[in-house]
Protein backbone atom coordinates (compact mmCIF):
# COMPACT_ATOMS: atom_id res chain seq x y z
CA UNK A 1 0.00 0.00 0.00
CA UNK A 2 2.81 2.60 0.92
CA UNK A 3 5.24 1.27 -1.64
CA UNK A 4 5.49 2.42 -5.21
CA UNK A 5 4.33 -0.70 -7.45
CA UNK A 6 7.20 -2.33 -9.10
CA UNK A 7 5.29 -2.09 -12.35
CA UNK A 8 5.88 2.06 -12.33
CA UNK A 9 9.92 1.59 -11.03
CA UNK A 10 12.56 1.79 -13.59
CA UNK A 11 13.86 -1.64 -13.76
CA UNK A 12 17.58 -2.31 -13.85
CA UNK A 13 19.10 -5.32 -14.70
CA UNK A 14 22.48 -6.73 -13.76
CA UNK A 15 24.43 -8.82 -16.37
CA UNK A 16 27.52 -10.22 -17.13
CA UNK A 17 29.14 -13.46 -16.80
CA UNK A 18 29.97 -15.75 -13.65
CA UNK A 19 32.32 -14.70 -10.91
CA UNK A 20 32.43 -11.34 -12.99
CA UNK A 21 31.22 -9.58 -9.59
CA UNK A 22 27.59 -8.79 -10.28
CA UNK A 23 26.33 -9.67 -7.25
CA UNK A 24 29.11 -7.70 -5.35
CA UNK A 25 28.07 -4.45 -7.45
CA UNK A 26 24.33 -6.03 -6.65
CA UNK A 27 25.37 -4.98 -3.29
CA UNK A 28 27.91 -2.24 -3.13
CA UNK A 29 25.05 -0.20 -5.18
CA UNK A 30 22.33 -0.94 -2.52
CA UNK A 31 24.75 -1.03 0.62
CA UNK A 32 23.00 -4.15 1.60
CA UNK A 33 23.63 -7.67 1.89
CA UNK A 34 21.33 -8.55 -1.05
CA UNK A 35 22.78 -11.44 -3.12
CA UNK A 36 25.00 -14.12 -2.04
CA UNK A 37 28.48 -13.69 -2.77
CA UNK A 38 31.04 -16.18 -3.46
CA UNK A 39 33.86 -17.59 -5.44
CA UNK A 40 32.05 -20.56 -6.47
CA UNK A 41 30.71 -20.03 -10.30
CA UNK A 42 27.39 -20.05 -10.80
CA UNK A 43 25.98 -18.69 -6.95
CA UNK A 44 23.23 -16.99 -8.54
CA UNK A 45 20.48 -18.98 -9.66
CA UNK A 46 17.45 -17.30 -10.02
CA UNK A 47 17.15 -13.61 -10.35
CA UNK A 48 17.33 -11.33 -7.36
CA UNK A 49 15.66 -8.13 -7.17
CA UNK A 50 15.86 -5.06 -4.64
CA UNK A 51 13.21 -2.35 -4.71
CA UNK A 52 14.79 0.97 -3.48
CA UNK A 53 14.92 4.59 -3.95
CA UNK A 54 17.71 5.64 -6.06
CA UNK A 55 17.37 10.03 -6.01
CA UNK A 56 17.09 11.15 -8.48
CA UNK A 57 15.27 8.97 -10.45
CA UNK A 58 13.37 7.99 -7.85
CA UNK A 59 12.07 4.09 -7.26
CA UNK A 60 13.95 1.55 -8.90
CA UNK A 61 14.23 -2.64 -9.14
CA UNK A 62 17.53 -4.20 -9.39
CA UNK A 63 17.73 -7.37 -10.69
CA UNK A 64 20.45 -9.24 -10.42
CA UNK A 65 21.15 -12.47 -12.61
CA UNK A 66 23.17 -16.01 -13.25
CA UNK A 67 26.02 -15.84 -15.21
CA UNK A 68 25.63 -15.67 -19.23
CA UNK A 69 28.46 -18.40 -19.73
CA UNK A 70 26.47 -21.00 -17.34
CA UNK A 71 27.05 -24.76 -18.43
CA UNK A 72 25.42 -28.10 -18.19
CA UNK A 73 21.61 -28.54 -18.42
CA UNK A 74 20.70 -26.63 -15.24
CA UNK A 75 22.80 -23.79 -15.82
CA UNK A 76 21.13 -23.13 -19.13
CA UNK A 77 18.20 -23.11 -17.59
CA UNK A 78 19.41 -20.27 -15.30
CA UNK A 79 20.44 -18.52 -18.49
CA UNK A 80 17.22 -18.71 -19.80
CA UNK A 81 16.32 -17.50 -16.67
CA UNK A 82 18.46 -14.57 -17.17
CA UNK A 83 17.30 -13.35 -20.89
CA UNK A 84 13.62 -13.09 -19.58
CA UNK A 85 14.95 -10.43 -17.77
CA UNK A 86 16.16 -8.86 -20.26
CA UNK A 87 12.56 -8.39 -21.54
CA UNK A 88 11.63 -6.06 -18.41
CA UNK A 89 15.31 -4.59 -18.64
CA UNK A 90 14.64 -0.73 -18.97
CA UNK A 91 18.56 0.47 -18.30
CA UNK A 92 20.72 -2.37 -18.36
CA UNK A 93 24.09 -2.83 -16.51
CA UNK A 94 26.92 -5.19 -17.94
CA UNK A 95 29.54 -6.17 -15.73
CA UNK A 96 32.93 -7.44 -17.14
CA UNK A 97 36.68 -8.17 -16.06
CA UNK A 98 37.65 -9.39 -19.71
CA UNK A 99 36.11 -8.42 -23.40
CA UNK A 100 34.33 -11.73 -24.39
CA UNK A 101 32.01 -12.67 -26.72
CA UNK A 102 29.73 -12.93 -24.34
CA UNK A 103 29.71 -9.04 -23.64
CA UNK A 104 29.93 -8.72 -27.56
CA UNK A 105 26.81 -10.61 -27.58
CA UNK A 106 25.03 -8.99 -24.70
CA UNK A 107 25.64 -5.71 -26.20
CA UNK A 108 24.14 -6.40 -28.89
CA UNK A 109 21.09 -7.51 -27.44
CA UNK A 110 20.47 -4.22 -25.47
CA UNK A 111 21.40 -2.41 -28.96
CA UNK A 112 18.27 -4.32 -30.84
CA UNK A 113 16.35 -3.64 -27.61
CA UNK A 114 17.41 -0.06 -27.75
CA UNK A 115 18.12 -0.68 -23.88
CA UNK A 116 20.88 2.07 -22.77
CA UNK A 117 23.94 0.41 -20.97
CA UNK A 118 26.36 1.12 -18.50
CA UNK A 119 29.43 -1.37 -18.24
CA UNK A 120 31.05 -1.59 -15.08
CA UNK A 121 35.00 -2.96 -15.71
CA UNK A 122 34.92 -4.57 -12.33
CA UNK A 123 38.49 -5.96 -10.58
CA UNK A 124 40.27 -2.94 -11.47
CA UNK A 125 42.73 -3.31 -8.79
CA UNK A 126 43.53 -6.98 -10.08
CA UNK A 127 44.54 -5.37 -13.55
CA UNK A 128 47.66 -3.38 -14.97
CA UNK A 129 46.53 -0.40 -17.48
CA UNK A 130 42.90 0.28 -19.03
CA UNK A 131 42.86 -1.70 -22.02
CA UNK A 132 39.44 -3.55 -20.56
CA UNK A 133 38.16 0.17 -20.26
CA UNK A 134 39.20 0.90 -23.82
CA UNK A 135 37.41 -1.80 -25.45
CA UNK A 136 34.32 -0.59 -23.38
CA UNK A 137 34.46 2.39 -24.03
CA UNK A 138 34.58 1.75 -27.91
CA UNK A 139 31.20 -0.36 -27.14
CA UNK A 140 29.00 1.94 -25.01
CA UNK A 141 28.76 5.70 -23.88
CA UNK A 142 29.20 5.00 -20.02
CA UNK A 143 31.88 2.94 -18.97
CA UNK A 144 33.37 3.23 -15.47
CA UNK A 145 36.19 0.91 -13.76
CA UNK A 146 34.92 -0.81 -10.36
CA UNK A 147 36.49 -2.83 -7.51
CA UNK A 148 33.45 -4.10 -5.92
CA UNK A 149 35.42 -5.83 -2.95
CA UNK A 150 37.11 -2.51 -1.69
CA UNK A 151 34.42 -0.47 -2.57
CA UNK A 152 35.95 1.64 -5.42
CA UNK A 153 34.29 3.57 -8.36
CA UNK A 154 30.62 3.17 -6.76
CA UNK A 155 29.79 7.03 -6.57
CA UNK A 156 30.55 6.86 -10.80
CA UNK A 157 28.84 4.07 -11.05
CA UNK A 158 25.98 5.70 -9.62
CA UNK A 159 26.43 9.00 -11.72
CA UNK A 160 26.41 6.83 -14.68
CA UNK A 161 23.07 4.79 -14.18
CA UNK A 162 21.50 8.14 -13.58
CA UNK A 163 22.78 9.95 -16.63
CA UNK A 164 21.57 6.73 -18.62
CA UNK A 165 18.06 6.83 -18.03
CA UNK A 166 16.56 6.58 -20.80
CA UNK A 167 15.07 9.92 -22.26
CA UNK A 168 11.39 11.01 -21.07
CA UNK A 169 11.58 8.25 -18.65
CA UNK A 170 10.74 10.79 -16.03
CA UNK A 171 8.09 12.53 -17.90
CA UNK A 172 6.51 9.17 -19.50
CA UNK A 173 2.78 9.83 -20.38
CA UNK A 174 0.69 8.63 -17.63
CA UNK A 175 -2.69 6.80 -16.90
CA UNK A 176 -5.47 9.66 -18.04
CA UNK A 177 -3.08 13.12 -18.34
CA UNK A 178 -3.95 14.57 -21.40
CA UNK A 179 -7.29 12.49 -22.11
CA UNK A 180 -8.83 14.99 -19.13
CA UNK A 181 -7.92 18.44 -18.39
CA UNK A 182 -7.71 19.87 -14.70
CA UNK A 183 -10.93 20.37 -12.95
CA UNK A 184 -12.47 17.93 -15.35
CA UNK A 185 -14.91 15.27 -13.29
CA UNK A 186 -14.07 11.45 -13.84
CA UNK A 187 -16.67 8.86 -13.19
CA UNK A 188 -14.38 5.39 -11.51
CA UNK A 189 -16.95 2.34 -12.24
CA UNK A 190 -15.24 0.05 -10.18
CA UNK A 191 -17.48 -3.54 -8.90
CA UNK A 192 -17.14 -5.12 -6.29
CA UNK A 193 -16.78 -9.06 -6.44
CA UNK A 194 -14.69 -11.78 -5.25
CA UNK A 195 -11.60 -10.33 -6.83
CA UNK A 196 -11.00 -7.25 -4.83
CA UNK A 197 -10.86 -8.28 -1.40
CA UNK A 198 -12.77 -7.04 1.66
CA UNK A 199 -11.11 -3.16 2.24
CA UNK A 200 -9.01 -3.00 -0.88
CA UNK A 201 -9.73 -2.05 -4.81
CA UNK A 202 -7.57 -3.72 -7.56
CA UNK A 203 -4.57 -2.16 -8.61
CA UNK A 204 -5.48 -1.09 -11.71
CA UNK A 205 -8.54 1.22 -10.29
CA UNK A 206 -5.95 2.41 -7.29
CA UNK A 207 -3.51 3.54 -10.21
CA UNK A 208 -5.98 5.17 -12.26
CA UNK A 209 -7.49 7.38 -9.15
CA UNK A 210 -4.31 8.22 -8.34
CA UNK A 211 -3.10 9.68 -11.95
CA UNK A 212 -6.86 11.30 -11.71
CA UNK A 213 -5.41 13.64 -8.63
CA UNK A 214 -1.85 13.69 -10.04
CA UNK A 215 -3.88 15.70 -13.23
CA UNK A 216 -5.59 18.11 -11.18
CA UNK A 217 -9.16 16.33 -11.78
CA UNK A 218 -11.55 14.92 -9.53
CA UNK A 219 -13.13 11.54 -8.92
CA UNK A 220 -16.34 9.99 -8.33
CA UNK A 221 -15.73 5.98 -7.27
CA UNK A 222 -19.26 4.13 -7.03
CA UNK A 223 -20.32 0.86 -8.19
CA UNK A 224 -22.51 -0.24 -11.07
CA UNK A 225 -25.28 -1.01 -8.98
CA UNK A 226 -25.51 2.80 -7.94
CA UNK A 227 -23.85 4.23 -11.28
CA UNK A 228 -27.25 5.46 -12.76
CA UNK A 229 -28.40 7.02 -9.62
CA UNK A 230 -25.19 9.06 -8.92
CA UNK A 231 -24.96 10.06 -12.55
CA UNK A 232 -28.56 11.46 -11.88
CA UNK A 233 -27.14 13.23 -9.24
CA UNK A 234 -24.28 15.69 -11.02
CA UNK A 235 -24.89 18.62 -12.69
CA UNK A 236 -22.84 18.29 -15.64
CA UNK A 237 -21.88 15.38 -17.28
CA UNK A 238 -18.76 13.83 -16.66
CA UNK A 239 -15.62 14.29 -18.78
CA UNK A 240 -14.68 10.58 -18.67
CA UNK A 241 -16.16 7.22 -17.49
CA UNK A 242 -13.53 4.55 -17.09
CA UNK A 243 -15.12 1.13 -15.90
CA UNK A 244 -14.14 -2.16 -15.14
CA UNK A 245 -14.37 -4.26 -18.13
CA UNK A 246 -16.62 -6.67 -16.93
CA UNK A 247 -19.42 -4.29 -16.75
CA UNK A 248 -19.14 -2.64 -20.15
CA UNK A 249 -22.25 -4.09 -21.27
CA UNK A 250 -24.28 -2.85 -18.05
CA UNK A 251 -22.50 0.44 -17.95
CA UNK A 252 -22.86 1.33 -21.83
CA UNK A 253 -26.38 1.12 -21.66
CA UNK A 254 -26.31 4.03 -18.75
CA UNK A 255 -23.98 5.98 -19.42
CA UNK A 256 -25.30 8.75 -22.40
CA UNK A 257 -23.60 8.46 -26.01
CA UNK A 258 -22.40 11.82 -25.87
CA UNK A 259 -20.47 10.97 -22.98
CA UNK A 260 -16.74 9.52 -23.24
CA UNK A 261 -16.25 5.56 -21.84
CA UNK A 262 -13.03 3.44 -21.62
CA UNK A 263 -12.17 0.93 -19.41
CA UNK A 264 -8.94 0.38 -16.91
CA UNK A 265 -8.34 -2.05 -18.97
CA UNK A 266 -8.20 0.25 -22.44
CA UNK A 267 -6.57 2.84 -20.64
CA UNK A 268 -3.88 0.56 -19.80
CA UNK A 269 -3.09 -0.99 -23.28
CA UNK A 270 -2.60 2.96 -23.89
CA UNK A 271 -0.02 3.49 -20.78
CA UNK A 272 2.20 0.26 -20.91
CA UNK A 273 1.82 -1.04 -24.67
CA UNK A 274 1.00 -0.34 -27.83
CA UNK A 275 -2.67 0.89 -28.20
CA UNK A 276 -2.41 0.49 -31.92
CA UNK A 277 -1.28 -2.70 -32.26
CA UNK A 278 -3.37 -3.86 -29.45
CA UNK A 279 -6.52 -2.54 -31.23
CA UNK A 280 -5.52 -4.19 -34.08
CA UNK A 281 -5.27 -7.37 -32.84
CA UNK A 282 -8.94 -7.38 -31.57
CA UNK A 283 -10.19 -6.83 -34.58
CA UNK A 284 -9.28 -11.04 -35.41
CA UNK A 285 -11.52 -11.90 -32.97
CA UNK A 286 -13.68 -12.00 -35.65
CA UNK A 287 -11.72 -14.46 -37.53
CA UNK A 288 -11.94 -17.24 -34.89
CA UNK A 289 -13.41 -20.49 -35.73
CA UNK A 290 -14.09 -23.62 -33.55
CA UNK A 291 -10.36 -25.82 -33.07
CA UNK A 292 -8.56 -22.22 -32.74
CA UNK A 293 -6.18 -22.05 -30.15
CA UNK A 294 -6.41 -18.99 -28.20
CA UNK A 295 -3.25 -18.24 -25.46
CA UNK A 296 -4.29 -16.20 -22.56
CA UNK A 297 -1.82 -14.30 -20.69
CA UNK A 298 -1.84 -13.09 -17.17
CA UNK A 299 0.96 -10.73 -15.30
CA UNK A 300 -0.22 -11.51 -11.58
CA UNK A 301 -0.32 -14.86 -10.54
CA UNK A 302 -2.85 -15.51 -8.46
CA UNK A 303 -5.67 -18.36 -7.18
CA UNK A 304 -8.16 -18.80 -9.61
CA UNK A 305 -11.71 -17.80 -8.69
CA UNK A 306 -15.46 -18.72 -9.75
CA UNK A 307 -16.27 -16.54 -13.07
CA UNK A 308 -12.70 -15.67 -13.27
CA UNK A 309 -12.62 -13.00 -15.90
CA UNK A 310 -9.15 -14.71 -18.03
CA UNK A 311 -10.09 -18.54 -17.19
CA UNK A 312 -13.74 -18.54 -17.27
CA UNK A 313 -16.10 -15.07 -18.84
CA UNK A 314 -13.87 -14.39 -21.97
CA UNK A 315 -13.40 -18.18 -23.07
CA UNK A 316 -17.02 -18.64 -22.59
CA UNK A 317 -17.99 -15.20 -24.55
CA UNK A 318 -15.27 -15.98 -27.46
CA UNK A 319 -16.66 -19.55 -27.99
CA UNK A 320 -20.17 -18.06 -28.12
CA UNK A 321 -18.94 -15.50 -30.37
CA UNK A 322 -16.96 -18.49 -32.35
CA UNK A 323 -19.73 -21.02 -32.48
CA UNK A 324 -17.83 -23.42 -31.10
CA UNK A 325 -15.27 -24.62 -28.77
CA UNK A 326 -12.05 -22.95 -28.56
CA UNK A 327 -8.67 -24.38 -27.38
CA UNK A 328 -7.04 -22.86 -24.51
CA UNK A 329 -3.59 -22.11 -22.70
CA UNK A 330 -3.40 -20.02 -19.73
CA UNK A 331 -0.04 -18.49 -18.53
CA UNK A 332 0.57 -16.50 -15.33
CA UNK A 333 3.32 -13.79 -14.12
CA UNK A 334 6.97 -14.42 -16.14
CA UNK A 335 5.88 -17.36 -18.14
CA UNK A 336 5.53 -16.53 -21.98
CA UNK A 337 5.63 -19.32 -24.74
CA UNK A 338 9.09 -18.96 -26.64
CA UNK A 339 7.05 -20.01 -29.65
CA UNK A 340 3.59 -18.61 -30.04
CA UNK A 341 3.24 -20.26 -33.70
CA UNK A 342 0.45 -22.85 -32.52
CA UNK A 343 -2.00 -19.69 -31.48
CA UNK A 344 -4.53 -17.77 -33.45
CA UNK A 345 -4.96 -15.29 -30.89
CA UNK A 346 -3.09 -13.77 -27.86
CA UNK A 347 -5.38 -12.08 -25.13
CA UNK A 348 -3.12 -10.16 -22.33
CA UNK A 349 -4.26 -8.78 -19.10
CA UNK A 350 -4.17 -5.03 -18.54
CA UNK A 351 -0.38 -5.30 -17.43
CA UNK A 352 -0.82 -3.63 -14.55
CA UNK A 353 2.44 -5.07 -12.56
CA UNK A 354 4.27 -4.91 -15.48
CA UNK A 355 6.43 -1.93 -16.68
CA UNK A 356 6.56 -0.97 -20.04
CA UNK A 357 8.83 -2.86 -21.32
CA UNK A 358 7.72 -6.14 -20.48
CA UNK A 359 4.40 -5.63 -22.09
CA UNK A 360 5.98 -4.05 -25.07
CA UNK A 361 8.64 -6.54 -25.65
CA UNK A 362 5.59 -9.50 -25.28
CA UNK A 363 3.58 -7.53 -27.92
CA UNK A 364 6.83 -7.36 -29.82
CA UNK A 365 7.44 -10.83 -30.04
CA UNK A 366 3.81 -11.27 -30.93
CA UNK A 367 4.63 -8.67 -34.03
CA UNK A 368 7.50 -10.81 -34.85
CA UNK A 369 5.63 -14.04 -34.76
CA UNK A 370 2.66 -12.46 -36.53
CA UNK A 371 0.15 -13.37 -34.45
CA UNK A 372 -2.22 -10.90 -33.39
CA UNK A 373 -2.46 -9.75 -29.66
CA UNK A 374 -4.82 -7.97 -27.82
CA UNK A 375 -6.06 -7.33 -24.00
CA UNK A 376 -8.72 -8.22 -21.60
CA UNK A 377 -10.47 -5.06 -22.12
CA UNK A 378 -10.02 -4.86 -25.90
CA UNK A 379 -11.76 -8.23 -26.27
CA UNK A 380 -14.60 -7.96 -23.95
CA UNK A 381 -15.68 -4.13 -25.61
CA UNK A 382 -15.13 -6.19 -28.89
CA UNK A 383 -17.67 -8.87 -28.12
CA UNK A 384 -20.15 -6.78 -26.60
CA UNK A 385 -19.96 -4.25 -29.95
CA UNK A 386 -18.50 -0.75 -28.04
CA UNK A 387 -14.98 -1.37 -29.30
CA UNK A 388 -15.72 2.11 -31.07
CA UNK A 389 -16.86 3.77 -28.54
CA UNK A 390 -14.44 2.44 -25.75
CA UNK A 391 -11.52 3.63 -27.75
CA UNK A 392 -12.00 6.76 -29.04
CA UNK A 393 -11.42 8.77 -26.05
CA UNK A 394 -7.95 7.62 -26.68
CA UNK A 395 -8.34 8.75 -30.31
CA UNK A 396 -8.79 12.38 -29.81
Amino acid sequence: MFKTPKGLRLHIGIFGRRNVGKSSILNSLVKQSVSIVSDIAGTTTDPVEKVMELKPIGPVVFIDTAGIDDIGTLGQARVRQSMKVVDRTELAVLVTDDWQDYEIKLLALFKERNIPVVIAANKSDLRDGNELEEKARSNADFVVSTDATGYMGFAELRKAIIDAVPDGFLDKQTIVCGLVKPSDLVILVTPIDIEAPKGRLILPQVQTLRDILDCNAYAIVVKESELAEALAKLKQPPALVVTDSQAFAQVAQIIPVDVPLTSFSILFARFKGDLAELAKGAMAIKSLVPGDRVLIAEACTHHPVEDDIGREKIPQWLQEHAGGKLNFDIVAGLDFPDDLAPYKLIIHCGGCVFNNQEMLSRIKKAEKAKIPITNYGMTIAYIHEIFDRAIEPMMN
